[in-house]
């Protein structure tokens, strides 16, 4: 693209597509043809000039309509906002979902990632494009993690003009795949959240229990099933009280540091600089992670409660869930949710009577695995690159536009609830004194019953698997998706708790366990997580933009290489992922190296 934007104009479809997030140029907001409902709250009457934190959704108005990112709409759209034309390309170009060159109006992603890779999707894809052609209009793009692992392997339909992103109900095949691009209308309808968690209906569940009991889509019927009980008791209990139940439950994060989170809000909210800012992390990409996404589209409202929950705590009036951009039905009913909150005085000016106002602006993320990083979250709002920042200052201190900000993930705040119903000491009596309370895993690969499994911190691999339907002929398990380790089948016996599988030499990290037998070639899985990493590498920093790449050229040249013939490479990748390890800014480069060293380390993968 060359960047002479005075010279292009938008046309009038991309002009409309702006204009409609963002009101008619120079005028009110009023009489705008259609407004997100998740920027209403926010905007409160305004012009969007000087807006830099409204660019990605900006980006996506256009992406979604025309189907790619003109100059001209570019151009268009960054004199509304008043950002240079330069930097909004650069963040334009920072995202997989985005395109700033001419593409067919139809595309079909087809996941190409780990549980997927070992479900046959290089023959899903060459099937695909093989029975389309090349002048069916449909583009076929090989996709890293969808996150919807339990129907492996998986395809997402994205037509431009149509806001409605179809997630095949799969497992696809190329006749299913195929229908959903060339008639949407006759493609099979996607199963319900149920469906991807084994366990629904079960009473014992804590977290999944309403999930395929309720109707997601209903408050009155999330409210009849125990909905805003947690609410109201924050209120009776004042936000130290809320603060002091959280610490004593020793609820520790979900998404893969483990962080206390009790510590995490009292230091937010001894913070006297305001506003206070709360981000709901729903931007799961680890290959293997679809936990968020289940509780977000089977339970919606909980999120909503929790979300105002720990805004109340912690002093916020103003939240941002930015939801993963492969999530099509977890953002509507995010979306719906929110509206429907708000319209009976859950969310707003005067939250249950009780004078107290928060409101959530739901952000849509755009394709990019590094986002997940908490301060490289706070840049994809701000409407900046996704790029982590440096700590310190921390996020409590100094996060969401230079504010005191709390992130957590989805899991981490749905937890808020039982330990506000049923009191911190029965949630703390849950698990084990290091790992308290229940555990979402996302089980997916060679399983009868892949999908979303709670279990109390302290189950083993082995029995979290045997509920799974293990096959026989298992020859490793991966914990902690890309970012984590591999395990033995052996090592079933691995108690799955933090410290558990920190003793053991590898990690929980988000909840991942995905399973492969035998016939999963390993040295190509780890060609797969090493691809991966180059391709999410932000390379902002030379250890991490240099090593990932290292790591996957050598990993390429001992593919099919073993024992003498793989030990210069071998001692290569050893040099490069301390390196990573050691000199990398940000989580993704510290932990690149992981699952190959397990892999090399535990199971000889080049022996």
């Amino acid at each position: 693209m060359d960047l002479h934007f005075g010279d292009s104009k938008p046309t009038d479809d991309e002009r409309a597509a702006v204009d409609a997030l963002f009101g008619p140029p120079e005028s009110s907001w009023e009489g705008a043809d259609r407004c997100d409902a998740d920027l209403r709250w926010a905007r409160g009457g305004r012009e969007a000039r000087n807006r830099r934190d409204l660019l990605l959704p900006g980006l996506h108005a256009i992406n979604d309509r025309i189907g790619w990112i003109s100059e001209g709409a570019l151009g268009y759209l960054c004199r509304r906002l008043t950002v240079p034309p330069a930097e909004a390309y650069g963040v334009a170009t920072f995202y997989a979902m985005f395109s700033v060159e001419p593409r067919p109006a139809t595309v079909l992603q087809v996941c190409t990632d780990l549980a997927c890779a070992a479900a046959g999707a290089a023959g899903l894809c060459a099937g695909i494009a093989s029975r389309l052609g090349s002048d069916s209009g449909v583009s076929v793009e090989r996709s890293p993690c969808l996150g919807l692992c339990e129907r492996a392997p998986a395809v997402l339909a994205v037509r431009a003009g149509d806001p409605v992103r179809t997630a095949l109900s799969a497992p696809a095949d190329v006749e299913t795949a195929v229908l959903a691009a060339s008639a949407p209308g006759s493609a099979p309808e996607e199963r319900p959240a149920a469906g991807a968690v084994p366990q629904a209906g079960d009473a014992s569940l804590i977290l999944l229990r309403r999930i395929g009991v309720v109707d997601p889509s209903s408050l009155d019927d999330y409210r009849a099933h125990g909905g805003y009980t947690a609410l109201r008791r924050a209120f009776a209990l004042g936000p130290s009280e809320v603060i002091r139940e959280v610490t004593d439950s020793g609820l520790l994060g979900r998404g893969g540091a483990a962080f206390p989170t009790g510590r995490k809000w009292r230091a937010t909210a001894s913070q006297p600089d305001g506003p206070h800012y709360l981000v709901c992390n729903a931007d799961e990409s680890e290959p293997g992670t679809f936990k968020d996404r289940v509780l977000m589209e089977g339970d919606p409202y909980a999120l909503v409660e929790a979300m105002t929950v720990a805004a109340y705590a912690v002093g916020a009036h103003k939240g941002y869930l930015y939801v993963r951009g492969e999530y099509p039905r977890a953002l509507r009913r995010m979306r719906h949710a929110v509206d429907c909150a708000r319209a009976r005085g859950l969310l707003g000016d005067d939250v249950l009577g009780q004078g107290y106002a928060f409101d959530i602006e739901i952000r849509r993320g755009a394709g990019a695995y590094i986002c997940g990083e908490e301060t490289a979250l706070f840049n994809s709002i701000e409407g900046y690159r996704g790029e982590p920042r440096s700590k310190p200052p921390f996020p409590v201190e100094k996060g969401l536009f230079g504010r005191p900000t709390v992130e957590n993930n989805v899991e981490t705040l749905v937890n808020v609830l039982p330990i506000l119903t049923m009191g911190a000491p029965a949630y703390a009596a849950i698990g084990t004194p290091g790992s308290t309370g229940p555990k979402l895993f996302c089980v997916s690969g060679t399983v009868e019953r892949p999908g979303v499994y709670e279990l109390p911190f302290g189950a083993t691999l082995g029995e979290l698997l045997t509920l799974a339907g293990l096959r026989e002929n298992l020859r490793a398990v991966l914990l902690g998706g890309a970012a984590g380790g591999f395990v033995r089948p052996d090592e079933l016996d691995v108690p799955l708790t933090f410290e558990g599988t920190r003793e053991a030499g590898t990690t929980l990290g988000s909840g991942v366990v995905m399973a492969f037998d035998d016939t999963v070639p390993m040295p190509r899985l780890l060609v797969r997580i090493a691809e991966f990493f180059r391709d999410e590498s932000c390379g902002q920093c030379v250890p991490c933009r240099v090593g990932t790449v290292r790591q996957e050229e050598a990993l390429h040249r001992i593919v099919e290489r073993t024992g003498t013939d793989a030990a210069d490479d071998i001692a290569l990748l050893r040099e490069v992922g301390r390196a990573m390890r050691d000199a990398s800014i940000c989580g993704l480069g510290q932990t690149a190296w992981n699952a190959v060293e397990s892999a090399i380390d535990r199971l000889g993968a080049y022996e």
